[in-house]
C-alpha cells in the first residue's frame, strides 16, 4: 500500500514551519525522524494534506545540561545521539538505561526522542521515562512558547495536547535535588520489538536517602503509567527491604494490562513488581558499594 497524495514542505526556520502548520488547519504533520509517521502513512492510518519536515531546520538536534543541571533535549536529537552520549551517561542515569533499548539500531539512527514523546505509544519508552523524572515538553505556537509536563502531555493513545499549530521544540528533564540515580528494565520478546512490559524508576537521592521518587509504565495500560503511589511510597525513606517491597507492590497495584499475545495481565503486572524491585534493589545495592 502507498501513502495517499500530501503536499511537502521543507521549512529554514520555526516560524515557517508553525506558519505552515497554522495554514494547513489541522491537516498537517510533522514529519522529525518519521520513524512512527511513515509506517502510518503508509498503511493510511495517517492520511495528512501536508507533510512539515522540520529536518532543514538547524540547532535542533543537540542535548545539553544547562548551568543549573537540567537536561536539555532538542526536537532533532535522534535516539542514536542518547544512547553514545557520554553526558547523559554520566548525568542521566534513567535515560541512559532506556537510550540502547528503544526499539533496534537501525529506528534509532533516524528515531527522535521529542517524537517518540509525541507519538503517545503506550509502549513507549522515552514517555515512561520523562513521567518518572518531571519532565516536560517546550511547545512553540503562534502565540509563543509554554512548557508542558509529560505526565498531561499525552492525553490518549496516540494523542497529545499540541494544537494544531503548535511544534515540541524540546523536552526538558529538572535538575535533581541530590544525585540523580536511576534505572529503565524492560521485556520484550526479541530486540526491536514492543515492550511487553516495562518500569523506569528515577530518584534523587542525598546518602541513603530517597529525596525524590518517580516510577513510570510501559506496556500495561491504555497510556503510559504514573505510578505514583509508588513512587510517594518511597520519599523520605532508605532503599530498605521493606520500602522496596513496598513500592513494587504499589507499582504492580497501578498497572493496568491486558492479556494478549504476548501474555496474560497477570504475568504482566508481575513483571512490573519483579522489575520495580530489582531496580530499585540494583540502586540500593550501588549505594552501598559505594558507601
Amino acid at each position: 500500500m502507498y501513502p495517499s497524495r500530501f503536499n511537502y514542505e521543507s521549512p529554514s526556520t520555526i516560524e515557517e514551519a508553525i506558519a505552515l502548520l497554522d495554514a494547513g488547519r489541522g491537516e498537517a504533520k510533522i514529519l522529525a525522524g518519521g520513524q512512527s509517521l511513515v509506517p502510518m502513512l503508509k498503511l493510511r492510518f495517517a492520511a495528512p494534506e501536508t507533510l512539515v519536515d522540520i529536518n532543514n531546520i538547524p540547532d535542533l538536534g543537540y542535548h545539553h545540561f544547562d548551568e543549573g543541571g537540567a537536561l536539555h533535549i532538542g526536537a532533532l536529537c535522534r535516539h542514536e545521539d542518547i544512547e553514545k552520549s557520554t553526558s547523559i551517561a554520566e548525568g542521566q542515569p534513567t535515560i541512559a538505561a532506556a537510550a540502547p533499548l528503544v526499539a533496534d539500531p537501525i529506528v534509532r539512527t533516524r528515531g527522535t526522542f521529542v517524537g517518540s514523546v509525541c507519538h503517545g505509544d503506550p509502549q513507549g519508552d522515552w514517555a515512561a521515562c520523562m513521567i518518572a523524572l518531571d519532565g516536560y515538553i517546550v511547545a512553540q505556537g503562534p502565540n509563543g512558547r509554554r512548557e508542558i509536563p509529560v505526565k498531561s502531555f499525552v492525553t490518549g493513545p496516540f494523542e497529545n495536547v499540541l494544537a494544531h499549530n503548535e511544534i515540541a521544540i524540546e523536552a526538558v528533564v529538572p535538575a535533581p535535588r541530590g544525585e540523580a540515580r536511576g534505572a529503565y528494565l524492560k521485556l520484550e520478546r526479541r530486540v526491536g520489538d514492543f515492550a511487553t512490559a516495562a518500569v523506569a524508576v528515577a530518584l534523587d537521592m542525598s546518602g541513603d536517602m530517597v529525596l525524590r521518587a518517580g516510577i513510570a509504565l510501559t506496556g500495561v495500560g491504555g497510556t503510559t503509567i504514573d505510578a505514583s503511589e509508588a513512587a510517594e511510597s518511597l520519599t523520605g525513606s532508605t532503599l530498605d527491604a521493606d520500602s522496596i517491597a513496598r513500592a513494587a507492590e504499589l507499582a504492580a497495584a497501578a498497572a493496568q494490562p491486558r492479556s494478549d499475545h504476548r501474555g496474560s495481565a497477570s504475568y504482566k503486572r508481575h513483571i512490573v513488581n519483579t522489575f520495580t524491585a530489582r531496580a530499585l534493589s540494583g540502586i540500593a545495592s550501588s549505594n552501598e558499594r559505594a558507601a
